[in-house]
């Protein structure tokens, strides 16, 4: 059985907890390898709807193992918190949880931190929980990793040190926190009591898993576009979403990945700030979402709407290598007479296939849109290819083409059974073990 990466495709929200959910099933272990509890993956099974921000979707399939690999940044209190909510629901968590050593600690000062960075004029319109100044620790050397906050001396230590960093730096800005760092140190303390069970080297624990012929399922949190390195840069997250942050933030090797799956909604979307060459500004927005509920899992932001965009796609397929593509949300678009796609960029009248490397120069784009008939009919909860409206399959035919991505899976709801994954397409032999016969 392959070892499968899955990650967003556009800028995030496309429904990969889904998908994760979906295909976990078919795999011994999944793996959660950046980000935090920024991210969240909606996941519904009958009347229950569990929104999880730090474990691996995985988690809700009975008998799997879930990982949080080192290149997340954890708050132990939100992770706590969800280990509580999962059990409340019914969902063992005992044993089948399993958390990096490696991953670094966020601490309430990181929320601090970024308050005060998003009140300033480069503000970009993040969650506010930290996770940027917990990577920027981490990239400075001075970060807090989970093994540190086993050992007490040793975490003491390293949180005294990175509280006199922050209280001078706070002092500096003229902003003076209300907060009891002795109380917070001890109350950390206590955290690392509860995780400690969990906690094991992450990285030779799947190694020694697919050496012994285990599978893995790599699940990534927000998406290309937001990638530190790739995306949208300053508007992104602070971490690696495309596919080689799941070799870096698991610690298995490129050699042992056997295949990329992309996820994209039918559309586009994208939260906080950041440029958007097919947003729809007008009330076509809204009606997306609506329908398609587009609003932050985790803040309630609503969420920025506009056309599926072929130049990101063709983007995102080569930074990560994408061997298929799922589509989400395709009955969103039911009741539209025409849906326009963009084919590629104008810019100054000449146009363009590839993203410009700076958000000053994507702000400049004009999208060129084709327009593809749509097809008026219900899709939603449509469970065999066969089902589809002739336009519906018209319109994914289309994006294939367009994009030269194989369209393996179309999500046409949020339950597990509203899926359609095509009989022999490349992504059955990657995500189904029936199918890779």
């Amino acid at each position: 059985m392959p070892n499968v990466i899955i990650l967003g495709a556009q800028w995030g929200d496309e429904g990969k907890g889904k998908v994760v959910d979906l295909f976990a099933e078919d795999f011994d272990i999944i793996v959660r390898y950046q980000g935090g509890h920024n991210a969240g993956h909606t996941v519904y099974i009958g009347d229950k709807k569990f929104v999880l921000k730090i474990i691996p979707s995985g988690i809700l399939r009975p008998g799997k193992l879930a990982v949080i690999g080192n290149g997340l940044v954890i708050d132990p209190a939100a992770l706590l918190s969800e280990i509580a909510t999962l059990r409340e629901a019914g969902v063992d968590v005992t044993g089948h949880l399993l958390v990096s050593n490696r991953a670094h600690v966020l601490l309430p000062v990181h929320r601090v931190m970024e308050k005060i960075a998003e009140a300033g004029p480069a503000r970009i319109g993040t969650t506010s929980r930290g996770i940027g100044p917990c990577y920027e620790d981490k990239t400075a050397r001075r970060g807090i990793r989970i093994a540190d906050l086993l050992d007490s001396a040793s975490f003491r230590a390293k949180y005294d040190a990175l509280m006199e960093e922050k209280l001078a730096i706070g002092r500096a800005l003229g902003v003076e926190e209300d907060l009891d760092w002795t109380r917070i140190r001890q109350e950390y303390e206590a955290f690392a009591d509860q995780i400690r069970p969990m906690v094991c080297d992450a990285a030779m624990l799947l190694h020694r898993a697919i050496n012994e012929g285990k599978s893995v399922l790599f699940e990534g949190a927000q998406a290309t576009m937001l990638d530190i390195d790739h995306g949208t840069y300053p508007f992104v997250t602070s971490s690696n979403a495309s596919a080689g942050g799941a070799c870096t933030g698991s610690g298995v090797p490129p050699t042992r990945i056997n295949g990329v799956v992309g996820v994209a909604k039918a559309y586009v979307t994208r939260v906080g700030g950041g440029p958007f060459p097919t947003e729809i500004l007008n009330g076509v927005c809204e009606q997306i979402r609506e329908r398609g509920n587009e609003f932050g899992a985790v803040t309630g932001r609503p969420r920025r709407c506009g056309w599926f965009d072929i130049p990101l796609l063709r983007y995102s397929a080569a930074i990560n290598g994408i061997d298929s593509l799922v589509i989400t949300k395709l009955d969103v678009l039911d009741d539209f007479d025409d849906v326009p796609v963009c084919v590629s960029y104008r810019v100054a009248k000449r146009e363009i296939q590839e993203i410009p490397p700076t958000a000053a120069g994507l702000e400049q784009v004009e999208p060129v849109l084709e327009c593809v008939p749509g097809w008026r009919a219900p899709t939603f909860g449509v469970s065999s290819y066969d089902e589809l409206p002739a336009k519906a399959k018209d319109y994914l035919a289309f994006l294939e083409n367009r994009t030269g991505l194989e369209i393996g899976c179309i999500s046409t709801g949020p339950e597990r059974n509203q899926t359609i994954v095509k009989p022999g397409s490349r992504l059955e032999k990657l995500v189904r073990r029936n199918g890779a016969q």
